[in-house]
């Protein structure tokens, strides 16, 4: 078939009344399909059930220290633990923090001690008139969010096939002193599934900031997470700003929640000695210390970072049915039509799917009256606004290969509905 910019006014309502019907007929099933977030599926869960056993009560409850796992203490997570994470991030255990569930909840809270106490002695950022913070778009929208409620200015940065844009990056860091962080997911990037190019890691690496307290906030939550082999390969941040003579411009983020169990994991904080030190003192007025017994558990179940790599292998055995599904029918049913593009991840929880300007609302808005819920129309953008309405965040891991195929199917009549009321408009 031609595109559809290639069709006549009167073609596109012919093909309009066609598609119309095939979407009554989806809206009679009386779907209830849930798309909207980047869940693990119940089959990804109960690849972790051994988890719950990895530690029974005849065994002895202490540490490689000897400090007994069920009492008070341990503020940076005990020792097995932080060379677990460490090895997932690939820094040393010495840089490594490893404390509850959510490595949502470090960022959050690393920003919030920034405002009321700044960052390695500067002003606290709520005595400042103006703080901002980069946000490389398509992203994250709890990463927005965070910011946002603190009152902090979200500036846009464009992605690129390389990561963000790192001209307008290194523009505004290197000359703004209001600028002080920059949210990034770098390998399988939520949500395009993009990884950073090593010139993009080195770049960030030798920025020159303006603001002595700019960080970068490395959240490397798909760090492990490739369901095509060979995955991508990410170069190491701290490494590189090692090399290039910056090493407190980093803060890197991960948990254990998409490879155990979402919400009952263990996260990490990694970052140069110096700020976790400071950040350590900040800590101990916070907490005695996280769930040491789970921090355990995790390390008999997964060991090592080659325990990490098997068990993640058993969840790629789960995730690449599901995001060949999704991809297939997107290609076939949309492929030669001119209605958008999207991308082709080897990893991560997402795929990226711009229409065409002025059809992401209407998408979902259709997708939701037939059953199907997706992720917010510009909720992948500073202050829930995309500029051209025109991404969908697709998330393929929750539901089953058979409801997958279901709901794409309706997606691609959905935002080929879309795509030609906005050309007729």
């Amino acid at each position: 078939m031609k595109s559809y910019q290639e069709l006549s006014a009167q073609q596109l309502r012919e093909e309009q009344e066609h598609l119309y019907q095939d979407y009554l007929e989806f809206k009679a099933r009386d779907l209830k399909l849930n798309m909207a977030r980047g869940k693990p599926s119940s089959e990804q869960l109960d690849l972790s059930m051994p988890l719950l056993n990895a530690i029974d009560s005849s065994q002895a409850m202490v540490d490689s220290d000897g400090t007994d796992l069920r009492n008070y203490g341990g503020l940076t997570g005990i020792k097995e633990a932080r060379a677990l994470m460490a090895q997932i991030l690939d820094v040393p255990a010495s840089n490594t923090l490893v404390l509850g569930n959510s490595s949502l909840n470090i960022m959050y809270d690393t920003v919030a001690r920034s405002m009321t106490h700044g960052v390695m002695g500067s002003t606290p950022w709520n005595k400042l008139d103006n703080v901002r913070f980069l946000c490389p778009a398509p992203g994250y929208d709890r990463h927005f969010a965070v910011t946002e409620h603190f009152g902090i200015e979200l500036i846009t940065i464009p992605m690129t096939t390389d990561g963000p844009d790192m001209d307008l990056v290194t523009e505004y860091v290197e000359n703004d002193e209001s600028v002080k962080g920059i949210w990034c997911v770098p390998k399988y990037s939520n949500p395009q599934g993009i990884t950073y190019s090593d010139d993009t890691v080195q770049r960030f690496a030798t920025l020159k900031p303006a603001a002595a307290d700019f960080r970068i906030y490395w959240d490397n939550a798909y760090v492990v997470h490739d369901f095509i082999e060979p995955g991508d390969e990410l170069l190491n941040l701290k490494v590189a700003c090692d090399a290039a003579g910056n090493p407190d411009i980093w803060y890197m983020f991960a948990s254990t929640s998409k490879i155990t169990f979402a919400g009952s994991g263990i996260s990490a904080f990694a970052s140069s000695e110096s700020n976790l030190a400071y950040i350590t003192k900040q800590m101990a007025y916070q907490t005695i210390g996280p769930d040491k017994i789970n921090q355990l558990r995790h390390v008999a179940f997964l060991k090592d970072i080659d325990g990490v790599k098997a068990h993640m292998r058993k969840q790629a055995a789960l995730l690449a049915p599901r995001f060949a599904t999704v991809l297939s029918i997107l290609d076939e049913q949309l492929g030669d039509l001119g209605v958008g593009e999207w991308t082709h991840p080897k990893g991560g929880y997402f795929i990226s799917f711009d229409g065409l300007a002025n059809t992401a609302k209407r998408t979902v808005e259709l997708a939701k009256e037939a059953g199907v819920t997706l992720t917010g129309a510009g909720a992948t953008y500073p202050y829930g606004v995309d500029p051209l309405d025109r991404n969908i965040r697709i998330a393929p891991t929750y539901p089953s290969v058979d409801e997958l195929a279901t709901a794409c199917q309706l997606f691609t009549i959905c935002a080929r509905i879309a795509a030609i009321e906005a050309l007729l408009a």
